[in-house]
């Protein structure tokens, strides 16, 4: 049906745009400087997670650090910056203490600019982030003791090193651009999200960034680095979801961490399940003597299916790409191609799974940060007279939650379905050939839904 009612035109995909620059807003925000009032919020507050991980009541409910970092960050933020935008790239507290490290530097080194001693191995791409985010998955969906407040703090604190050790080797944005594992993802996932920013001088561009920045008609769009260095730029207001259109191709690595994304979102609702928790009990009586924090049969059986998930969801999208070529003949691009074409569609699916699964959690276990406010550390303080609040497990309808949840995935089924038709249009210039494409990818698209379907259906047990 998308396909029918979808110009043969369409493949010169253009959306409006409204430049939130030029509203009193955005000029009343720069007058009075409430994004230097963000950074510096955002640095307290990676300050805050590690010393109330360190120094804190250990137990996870009474300590502000997992709820901040699981619920109200992981969760809540990137359920924002696909509604919202990429506010992660301003708020980003890693970049903000090596931007500030910057100008000291420059100051009292009389120094014009940092300059980093090495030049990035482009070739490498986006494996550092990829080695990096697998990691942050096992913590997230395998690791069951990532709650524990000094653990988590510790992890924190070793990634921090990591992030400033990769910018001052390799420059910020270039660490940002293939090893900051949070840059990458929310980026990904604010291709969904109703704002881009967008920097119309093309010299700017040509001079700073690579190409894989621009889109067809020249522009460059959702590139901060280009954005931060040019004065003729927008940040605009758009519709939802298309920016996804408006990717361009795909290195291996970048094709890698979007399976990986896919695999994660769907393996943690999977990981919830009566039937994974079988397979744990299974690997916990094959291993009865591994009872030790970093290896028991609940952590191999987790590890294992966190590794094969994206082994899968890359494999069985290749075979998808593969069909694709064999339907539509020979002469039409090949599987590299349709790679960069239609990695970028399944996001939606994704994107609205996440927004699915994770909205309970969201909604009530996110309101112990109003208790956990008033005591960060968990050691008695009732600093704004909120401690003793009670979470309210009623606080949303399960009838309504289950609403929810059906119409956001078939929502998310039909903008995927919808973007790759209009990328195959792009591909193949003729209607009639992008439908025939479209059939192997519908059919996946269709299985990924029923399966995102099946998983929020089952009882969750933890």
């Amino acid at each position: 049906m998308i396909g029918f009612f979808t110009r043969e035109d369409s493949r010169t995909f253009t959306y409006p745009r409204f430049n939130l620059l030029t509203s009193p807003l955005a000029r009343i925000s720069f007058v009075y400087k409430f994004d230097v009032l963000l950074r510096i919020t955002s640095v307290l507050i990676l300050l805050l997670i590690i010393l109330t991980g360190l120094f804190g009541n250990q137990r996870p409910v009474d300590n502000l650090a997992p709820t901040l970092v699981w619920v109200i960050w992981w969760v809540g933020f990137g359920f924002v910056i696909s509604l919202i935008g990429n506010i992660w790239s301003f708020l980003n507290p890693w970049k903000i203490v090596f931007t500030w490290w910057e100008f000291l530097y420059e100051s009292f080194a009389n120094a014009d600019k940092y300059q980093a001693p090495f030049r990035y191995p482009v070739k490498l791409g986006m494996w550092p982030a990829v080695t990096l985010f697998l990691g942050f998955a096992w913590m997230e969906s395998a690791f069951v003791d990532s709650v524990v407040p000094r653990i988590l703090a510790n992890f924190v604190i070793f990634y921090s090193l990591i992030t400033w050790s990769g910018m001052v080797l390799f420059g910020k944005h270039e660490w940002l651009r293939y090893g900051e594992v949070f840059s990458i993802v929310f980026g990904l996932m604010s291709k969904f999200s109703m704002t881009e920013v967008r920097v119309l001088d093309f010299e700017v561009c040509r001079d700073i960034c690579p190409d894989d920045c621009r889109i067809e008609n020249g522009d460059c769009v959702d590139c901060y680095e280009c954005f931060a260095h040019s004065e003729n730029r927008e940040f605009n207001l758009r519709p939802p979801v298309v920016g996804i259109t408006s990717s361009a191709s795909i290195t291996p690595s970048g094709f890698a961490m979007v399976m990986l994304l896919l695999a994660m979102v769907s393996f943690d609702g999977f990981s919830a399940t009566p039937e994974w928790v079988a397979v744990q009990t299974f690997f916990i009586f094959k291993f009865p003597t591994l009872t030790y924090q970093f290896f028991n049969g609940g952590l191999i059986a987790n590890t294992i299916g966190l590794v094969i998930a994206p082994v899968l969801f890359g494999g069985v999208f290749v075979l998808c790409l593969k069909l694709i070529c064999y339907s539509v003949g020979a002469k039409h691009p090949n599987v590299s191609v349709l790679m960069g074409a239609f990695s970028f569609s399944l996001l939606p699916i994704a994107i609205v799974y996440n927004y699915a699964h994770f909205t309970s959690l969201l909604v009530v276990q996110g309101q112990q940060l109003i208790s956990l406010i008033s005591d960060p550390f968990g050691i008695g303080w009732d600093l704004f007279g909120t401690a003793t609040y009670q979470v309210d497990f009623g606080i949303i309808s399960p009838l309504y939650l289950w609403l929810f949840v059906i119409s956001v995935i078939v929502i998310g089924h039909i903008a995927a379905v919808y973007l790759a038709h209009l990328k195959a249009l792009q591909l193949y210039r003729k209607s009639d050939i992008a439908l025939k494409s479209q059939i192997p990818m519908l059919v996946l698209m269709v299985l990924y839904t029923m399966v995102s379907l099946w998983i929020v259906s089952r009882p969750i047990i933890e």
